[in-house]
């Protein structure tokens, strides 16, 4: 299923093709953004030069049928510009891509991201290293399961660290989340992030804006930042070094007008350094799910209040628990809180042992170091 004209298709095609060189254009000191904005025959004279020819020969060769066959033999759907279904956010971005390859459900995706001409729904934008903190994995997972719980969709880019513990924070209170990939959106990156990936077609949606089977370079992954940016009503940075794409994705949500917050760590971490820059800037200081509602929602008093009450309810378990399970959390959730009390007889503490440890990789418990236990809700 495709929706993309020929020229926005060819578009993205001469992107694909000229991938080398642009790559050759960001290690030159040129802004990815800025270059990306170009019409196509400035884009051509930027980066190919002398090998404009050659260029539009094998743009010839690759006709905008090509993208669509490719996209539809692994399940893409690909938006344009000129779709109605296209996300009205990205509309305000100057140099936002001419088509998005989706993975999921079309219109899910339209219904998560908003649509030209339809109300622009609650979208948060979560991202930070990939070197993470424990602290800082932890923050990450709280705001995207509270921030998911009470409504808010989830928008990261799917790496290592603290984009990652967003997402699985967002899929652990049933909420829904969208992934931008640098690379195709059929292809998960990291491959160790695989079953997040799946978990996101399902429930929410993965996009790029390079075509079915692209290997990502690495000024790719400056350019999805953009998308990141613009998907979300604001933009909540946890940790990041000074010089990130974290902090790009910052810089570009501000470019957009919208909102930024910030997350503020130990002035001597380097995770820190980025954010507490950030705050010094005027960020908004991001606490907990609470102060992150208040980002995204701002003013609007009935919709944040509806928020936050369910974000602070427990993170609801999946419908296909368990029933061994689910009698474990549901004495969790009458006040049981130690081995021995949930042991009580009728269970033998390796069970129980085995049942927590799956309960909190579920994210519906937690354990303390005390060997206390807690049920989880989605406030941080």
């Amino acid at each position: 299923m495709t929706h993309a004209c020929d020229d926005c298709l060819r578009r993205t095609a001469l992107v694909e093709l000229l991938a080398g060189r642009l790559e050759i254009a960001r290690r030159g000191g040129r802004p990815v953004r800025d270059v990306l904005a170009l019409g196509d025959d400035a884009l051509l004279a930027a980066v190919a030069g002398r090998e404009t020819g050659a260029v539009l020969q094998r743009l010839r060769d690759r006709p905008p049928a090509a993208l669509r066959t490719a996209a539809d033999g692994v399940g893409l759907t690909v938006l344009c510009r000129h779709d109605t279904a296209y996300p009205a956010r990205l509309r305000d971005d100057r140099a936002a891509p001419r088509t998005l390859f989706v993975a999921g459900r079309p219109e899910r995706f339209a219904e998560l991201a908003g649509t030209a001409g339809g109300p622009r729904p609650p979208v948060a934008a979560i991202v930070g290293t990939r070197r993470a903190s424990p602290d800082g994995l932890e923050v990450a997972r709280l705001l995207g399961r509270g921030l998911a719980a009470a409504g808010v969709t989830v928008v990261s880019g799917l790496a290592l660290g603290i984009d990652g513990a967003a997402h699985d924070g967002a899929l652990e209170a049933g909420g829904a989340t969208i992934a931008v990939l640098a690379g195709g959106a059929e292809i998960p990156y990291p491959q160790r992030r695989r079953r997040t990936h799946e978990a996101i077609v399902t429930r929410g949606a993965v996009v790029s804006e390079m075509p079915a089977g692209f290997r990502a370079f690495p000024w790719s992954f400056l350019a999805r930042n953009r998308i990141i940016a613009g998907l979300g009503a604001a933009t909540i940075v946890v940790e990041a070094a000074e010089r990130s794409g974290s902090l790009v994705t910052a810089e570009l949500a501000l470019e957009l007008g919208r909102d930024v917050g910030a997350v503020p760590g130990a002035v001597g971490s380097w995770r820190s350094r980025g954010t507490n820059a950030l705050l010094r800037d005027g960020a908004t200081l991001i606490r907990d799910a609470r102060d992150a509602l208040d980002l995204v929602l701002g003013f609007d008093a009935a919709a944040h209040t509806a928020a936050a009450a369910r974000a602070a309810g427990p993170v609801p378990p999946p419908p296909d628990l368990e029933p061994d399970l689910a009698a474990l959390l549901t004495a969790v959730e009458s006040g049981a809180e130690s081995l021995d009390v949930l042991a009580n007889g009728t269970r033998s503490a390796a069970a129980v042992q085995a049942g927590l440890m799956e309960l909190e990789l579920l994210g519906l418990v937690r354990r303390s170091p005390g060997g206390r236990v807690a049920r989880v809700t989605g406030a941080l």
